[in-house]
């Protein structure tokens, strides 16, 4: 049996035609990024997760040596959020954003195992939890929700 598998993600023209919220959050975001330690891939991505009080905790992506020793920047700023606000573990959004090694803002999207995190997050929370992601100058895509970045999720 053959079945159609649709993701629903709106798509903006630019930072500027977000909503001011998510517009803030990406700009956050590429704050985060001027912090990472990305020696190795040269590839800067920030996070900034938006609590349901309107807190923001962001991460950035932190590379080892020691390869797969690093974390993503996603993870880091979702692990932050629950370490440092365990009575907080509600989160409305995360913006995603790349810098590259010439410095110009580029795509960024959550790799499989930060997919997974994000899932687990959204599943423990009971609702969703948007995902904006950067593309380029001119185009930055809202998920309404994990499940639409990795739909065949696995929960316990």
């Amino acid at each position: 049996m053959n079945r159609t598998l649709t993701i629903n993600y709106q798509e903006y023209d630019g930072v500027a035609s977000l909503p001011a919220v998510d517009a803030e959050l990406v700009e956050r975001a590429f704050q985060a990024a001027e912090g990472a330690y990305a020696p190795y891939s040269h590839f800067h991505v920030g996070a900034a997760l938006r609590l349901k009080n309107g807190q923001v905790v962001v991460g950035n992506n932190q590379e080892n040596g020691a390869y797969p020793s690093g974390l993503c920047a996603e993870r880091t700023a979702i692990f932050a959020a629950s370490a440092q606000h365990p009575e907080q573990r509600d989160y409305e959004a995360l913006a995603i954003v790349g810098v590259d090694n010439e410095g110009h803002r580029c795509e960024a999207s959550p790799c499989g195992a930060c997919r997974q995190v994000l899932s687990e997050y959204e599943q423990r929370q009971g609702h969703t939890m948007r995902v904006v992601c950067y593309v380029k100058e001119d185009c930055v895509r809202v998920f309404q929700s994990v499940a639409d970045l990795l739909p065949f999720a696995f929960h316990f």
